[in-house]
């Protein structure tokens, strides 16, 4: 069996920056364990997938490790790849997933997604979360009743960017990843964040579209504003226009084609 796969970086105007994903279209669901292992093959943080269904497409993601719920810069990835390299004309885009339907929409080369908001609320760390991002948090907020992902807001942009985790630690904490976030002063941006999820395989994630959609609620009801200009400062960095508008936030940036290719099974 012959597969295509296309590779994209995501949230950047330039090649080897923003966040790479892989993508592989389908015309039927194979088996999971398949879908598992070709995304443990590519060993990149997501490795998309999708099948024609109705107006649109059912769209999966997978990490090295394990199947997750959303992901913003595969999606990203993924409908670029579509409009670019697979005919696909409409100026919108419909992914049917696991978190809902999502939309994506193309203005020339800018691409808005439009997601969910997650509903947010306070939560205390113990000291252990300081131990193991090697920085004392000012406080942390979580969706109610999820281990998903964890927002953790630091003092200042300086104290996120020189993060040094012990990735040992994180991956033993009781959240599958950590989003470590501070205002942007200095930095020409709104807020900063940088995304650590090495128990789902992923040390450092490049860029995330999906932890702002924790991250917009956050800082539009502490900067009171809607509009906000977000840099993640990872080592590629990647840089989102976001804005939330009620329960969805718009993220758009751009993606550039890296790699086309086939697997062999």
């Amino acid at each position: 069996m012959q597969l295509p796969i296309y590779q994209a970086d995501a949230f950047t105007s330039e090649l080897f920056k923003g966040n790479p994903a892989a993508y592989v279209p389908l015309t039927r669901w194979l088996d999971d364990a398949l879908l598992q292992q070709i995304a443990a093959e590519n060993n990149l943080a997501e490795t998309a997938y999708t099948v024609p269904a109705g107006n649109g497409f059912e769209l999966r993601w997978f990490t090295p490790g394990e199947e997750v719920p959303l992901c913003g810069h595969a999606t990203l990835v993924t409908a670029h790849l579509l409009w670019t390299e697979l005919g696909f004309t409409d100026d919108e885009i419909h992914f049917f997933t696991r978190s809902g339907e999502l939309i994506v929409r193309r203005n020339d080369e800018q691409l808005a997604l439009d997601f969910p908001a997650q509903d947010i609320q306070p939560v205390g760390l113990g000291k252990e979360y300081a131990d193991a991002l090697g920085a004392e948090p000012r406080s942390a907020m979580e969706v109610a009743g999820s281990n998903d992902q964890l927002l953790v807001e630091f003092a200042t942009p300086e104290i996120v960017a020189g993060l040094d985790p012990d990735m040992r630690a994180v991956a033993n904490l009781p959240y599958k990843g950590l989003i470590c976030t501070a205002p942007g002063d200095g930095f020409d941006c709104d807020f900063v964040s940088r995304f650590f999820a090495p128990a789902i395989g992923i040390d450092e994630d490049p860029v995330t579209g999906s932890a702002h959609t924790y991250l917009m609620p956050f800082w539009a009801e502490k900067l009171d504003k809607t509009a906000l200009k977000a840099k993640q400062i990872s080592p590629r960095g990647g840089e989102l226009d976001c804005e939330l508008l009620g329960d969805r936030v718009i993220m758009r940036g751009q993606a550039v084609t890296y790699l086309r290719g086939q697997i062999s099974l």
